[in-house]
Formats: C-alpha cells, sequence, structure tokens
C-alpha cells in the first residue's frame, strides 16, 4: 500500500498555470499525443464510456513510456472517469482494489531474500514490493491538466462508499498518502479574499459554506465588508478553487451569538477600538481532502497576517458549533450530571421557548461533553478536537447563541469561544496530544461544580 517511494513532483497544471507559454507547450503535447494514440490502440476491445474501457487505459498507462501519448492517456483517464455513473464508479473502485494492488508474492520473496541477506539493495527491493501499481497509476493521471481535481474529486466519491465496502481501504489509503505530499504546507499559498477577488473565487465561498450558509451575493457582501476579513488557502494544481477558507470579524469583545456578527444591518467597530479577532466559520472546500490538515495551519497564518495588517490586536477568539453535542446527549448516560426529572426535557427537540432550568442543565451537559467525552484519547466532538488540538483553550459557553434550525438540532443551540492565547498554543497543544490535558478557562469548569 504505502511507500517511501514518493514521487514530489507538482503535476503538470501547476506548471500550466504558473506559466502560460508552458502551459500552451502542454497542451500542443497532448494533441500530438492524441494523433499517436489515435493511429495504434493496442486497448480498445471494451466499449467506450464503460468501467471495462476505463480499467484499460489504467492498465496501458501503467506501462506506457511516450511522454505525449502518456499525457493524452492521463486526460483521455480523467475525463472518462467524470463521466462515470455512481455504481460504475464503485465497480472502478473495485477494480483499483483488485488489479492494481500489491503483488503479495513478490513481497513475500523481497521479505525472504532480505531477511537472508539484509543489504540495501533487498531493502530497496521490498519498497518496491510493498508500493501498489495503483500508486504509479494515481501518479500519472495527475500529470493531466485536470489530474489533481479529478483525483480530489475521485477519493471525494470514494469515501461517500467506503464504510459500506471496507475492501476499498488500501485505495483510501493510497490516494491520502499522496495528497499529504502534493498538499504539504509548502506548496499553500494565503490569499486574502475580499469583494474584489474574481467572481469565480466569490461564487466558490457561497457554494462551500458549510458552517453559516450565505444567502446570495447581498449576504457575502455583508461578510466581506471593511469589518470583516476572509482568507483561504488554495494550491497551484486547483487554480481559484481554494481549499479551506475562514472568515472574519474584527470586534471590541468576545462574542456570545452568532446572529450579530452575521446581521447586514450591524454597526461598524472603528478601526482604533477593535482589539478582538473572531473566528467563526472554517469550512473545508473538497470532501476528497478529508484527513489533509489546513486548518490549523490556516489559522496560524491568519493570525501573523493580520498582527502584521493592524495593531492593538490583544484576543483571537472563535465562536464555534458544537455539531456533535446533540447526537453524543440522545444515548448518554446522565446520570450523576443532572437530575433524574431533566432527563426527558433535556433531549427533547430545542425549541424557541426553553425553562431556565433545562437552559442551565444544558449548557452543563455540553461543558461536561467537550472536557469528559472523549474518542480515544481526544476530544469527541469533532470542532472541539479541531480546536484544542491547535492549542486553542476551552474560554466559553453561551446558551442561545446560534437559533437557526441546525443550531438547536446539532448544538442544542450552544456556542463556544476557543481562545487562542498566542503566548500558551504550543504548551496547549503538546500536553492536549501528550497527556490528553484540555485546556479550559475557570468560568468553564465551574460548570461542573
Amino acid at each position: 500500500m504505502l511507500s517511501n517511494n514518493d514521487e514530489q513532483e507538482l503535476p503538470a497544471q501547476t506548471r500550466a498555470e504558473g506559466d502560460r507559454p508552458l502551459g500552451r507547450a502542454l497542451t500542443s503535447v497532448i494533441a500530438a499525443g492524441k494523433e499517436i494514440l489515435a493511429k495504434r490502440r493496442p486497448f480498445a476491445a471494451a466499449p467506450r464510456g464503460s468501467t471495462e474501457a476505463l480499467v484499460e487505459l489504467c492498465h496501458a498507462i501503467i506501462h506506457h513510456r511516450g511522454e505525449a501519448s502518456g499525457l493524452a492517456l492521463a486526460q483521455e483517464i480523467t475525463a472518462a472517469y467524470r463521466d462515470l455513473t455512481e455504481p460504475a464508479q464503485l465497480e472502478f473502485f473495485k477494480r483499483l482494489a483488485a488489479d492494481f494492488d500489491i503483488d503479495r508474492e513478490a513481497l513475500r520473496a523481497a521479505a525472504q531474500d532480505y531477511a537472508e541477506q539484509p543489504d540495501y539493495q533487498h531493502l530497496l527491493n521490498i519498497s518496491h514490493a510493498v508500493e501498489a501499481p495503483r500508486l504509479k497509476l494515481f501518479r500519472r493521471i495527475n500529470t493531466a491538466l485536470d489530474g489533481t481535481r479529478t483525483l480530489v474529486a475521485m477519493r471525494g466519491d470514494l469515501l461517500r462508499v467506503l464504510r459500506a465496502n471496507p475492501e476499498l481501504k488500501a485505495v483510501d489509503a493510497d490516494l491520502k498518502h499522496l495528497f499529504i505530499s502534493w498538499f504539504n504546507k509548502g506548496f499553500l499559498e494565503l490569499r486574502s479574499i475580499d469583494w474584489s477577488s474574481p467572481a469565480v473565487v466569490l461564487e466558490k465561498l457561497i457554494a462551500y459554506e458549510a458552517v453559516h450558509e450565505i444567502n446570495g451575493w447581498d449576504d457575502l457582501r455583508g461578510r466581506l465588508r471593511e469589518d470583516r476579513r476572509c482568507f483561504a488557502f488554495f494550491h497551484p494544481a486547483m487554480g481559484n478553487d481554494p481549499l479551506v477558507f475562514v472568515e472574519v470579524a474584527l470586534t471590541d469583545s468576545v462574542p456570545n451569538a452568532i446572529a450579530p456578527l452575521l446581521a447586514r444591518g450591524r454597526e461598524t467597530v472603528a478601526a482604533e477600538q477593535v482589539n478582538t479577532v473572531v473566528f467563526y466559520s472554517i469550512s473545508n472546500c473538497h470532501p476528497g481532502l478529508a484527513g489533509i490538515s489546513f486548518g490549523n495551519f490556516l489559522i496560524k497564518s491568519v493570525v501573523e497576517h493580520l498582527n502584521k495588517e493592524m495593531d492593538g490586536l490583544k484576543t483571537f477568539v472563535t465562536l464555534s458549533p458544537v455539531p456533535g453535542f446533540r447526537r453524543w446527549l440522545a444515548t448518554a448516560d446522565l446520570q450523576g450530571l443532572v437530575d433524574e426529572d431533566l432527563y426527558d426535557k433535556v433531549r427533547q427537540p430545542i425549541g424557541r421557548v426553553v425553562e431556565s432550568v433545562v437552559q442551565a442543565a444544558l449548557v452543563k451537559l455540553c461543558a461536561h461533553y467537550l472536557l469528559n467525552v472523549k474518542s480515544g484519547e481526544l476530544a469527541k466532538d469533532p470542532v472541539a478536537r479541531f480546536h484544542l488540538g491547535n492549542g486553542a483553550r476551552l474560554h466559553g459557553l453561551h446558551w442561545g447563541a446560534d437559533t437557526t434550525p441546525n443550531g438547536r438540532e446539532q448544538s442544542g443551540s450552544i456556542m463556544v469561544n476557543y481562545l487562542y492565547d498566542l503566548r500558551k498554543i504550543e504548551i496547549n497543544h503538546e500536553e492536549y496530544f501528550n497527556e490528553g490535558l484540555i485546556s479550559a478557562s475557570r468560568s468553564v469548569r465551574r460548570l461542573l461544580d
């Protein structure tokens, strides 16, 4: 499945978009390659457009040597994959798992040779044997002008069917392994997005916003006003398609509700009064890049950028949802946490009006969930796991902070401040991962007393 034999080469579209003359040259090379392929096609037995035809193209490109025709093959593969129906995609993934897997006999023989003669060459033979041919296939697909984008979309399609088809885990592992190299921090470009940014980028923000829906252009304009900032990571292989973006509010205090931050008619804080940076929405844009960490780099890069841009910034804080809270609450053992007569009440759907005693119980339960409920040794809630893993501190919980239907359904209307204290980020990060310790304010811990 995996090996150290990574080809760190940037994909063809990186070079093409960064250097337009070279991009035109690549297009010419691909056109020439298509002519070559048209004259000699030894792999056209299966009907065009079928999964079998795509598999034949994949076998052909692995064994291909010509550069021009190889690029043309890669282009054909990306086009053929995009034409597959969902059932055909699943069939293709199963063929990737079966037909392009490691040769176990060759691996066993290489391991035996190394056991008998443990020199570098025999170790290298093991390294080659442990790498599945589909890794070479993915690298060659990546040379197409839209290869990276297609592979990212392919993994997104794969993740949708992975739970029901665990035999495909090796295919996912290989794609993720390559993406970790191709999308490492050295290739990422931080861009500030404002109303003057290209329309295609602004359209992506509306489409990708995953936390607080952007309802059209007027709503987007409100989020890009002078008291707001938006930053995104881009990768040269993905063009103007962001990988992840964060929306930022510039305020004079720590917020306790989302509606005032999103209001179009809000009063703008004077620049000289701004002392707080609020990260209120972080959206990952491509399901196929799940598990490839961008958000932690993004927040730290934005903090550095804003500190250079503005004087007087003292507080960096989030206003975050608790998306796993109500799901956990539905089946949690509440004995000893709240009074027994509140069990049913705290599990009921959150309405517009909630008794104060139920509000207090829900906030207490949420604090318990964030501080004590774990997945392994880390916080169970995905947003908490992200921010605590970045070295943030659990700073405050706010009842009624998100009264939207989604906010009530997932988080019980509760939102959380995670504080990024620049002096303690690294300490908190180390203690969280090494000792499982969660940094939390006294006011949060007091909720559990």
